[in-house]
């Protein structure tokens, strides 16, 4: 589990296919002492193994291995060497819960739609896929790239918006956003859960 608050950006080293798997290799600020084969680590909105890892001056490298279904269904499909990711680590009994719940679980892919300046801040709006479009209400949660946002605003055509302030677009990889740009999108656990109450997903079946 995780909160959405980006801790480091990563850079990918290596991207290599084998025996039906996608392996990253990823270099990072984090120090090895904070990594562990096995770990769990949120990948720009995809949790993912820690396979393999070793020391890199101050920090590390680590490598994660990616399925089939995540390629299809996540924008990780589309990252290269040279690519930026938003890093967090899993969370510990006992640490500070800044953002939200976020479960490295990616619903879908939308698309930047717009990049307007307001203020210091901006505001992106992104397209989800129709059938999540039932899930984004104003002033909920939702995770972008694994960073977690409010809504700023839902809009009747289905699309919603974000105000990201400085320091988010700074330090993650949503300051690299351009329009036309897919991201990983996780409806929150609460609207998913609310509109399985009211039915609002009930199977067509019933």
């Amino acid at each position: 589990m995780f909160t959405g608050l980006v801790t480091d950006t990563g850079t990918i080293e290596r991207v290599e296919d084998r025996n039906g798997l996608r392996r990253l290799r990823v270099q990072s600020s984090y120090p090895v002492e904070q990594i562990s084969m096995g770990a769990s680590i949120m990948h720009s909105g995809v949790c993912l193994t820690v396979v393999a890892l070793g020391e890199r001056g101050e920090g590390s490298w680590f490598d994660v291995e990616a399925v089939p279904e995540t390629l299809a269904k996540t924008n990780l499909g589309r990252v290269d060497v040279g690519g930026k990711l938003n890093l967090e680590l899993s969370l510990k009994l006992g640490d500070e819960l800044g953002g939200h719940f976020v479960f490295g679980h990616v619903d879908g892919v939308g698309e930047v739609t717009a990049i307007q300046p307001e203020g210091q801040s901006q505001r992106v709006t992104v397209r989800p896929p129709v059938d999540l479009m039932k899930y984004f209400a104003t002033k909920g949660s939702v995770a972008i790239d694994g960073v977690s946002l409010t809504v700023a605003r839902a809009n009747e055509d289905g699309t919603f918006e974000v105000a990201i302030i400085p320091h988010t677009w700074q330090v993650t990889t949503l300051g690299n956003l351009q329009v036309g740009n897919m991201v990983n999108l996780e409806i929150d656990m609460l609207a998913r859960y609310v509109a399985r109450m009211i039915g609002a997903d009930a199977p067509e079946n019933g």
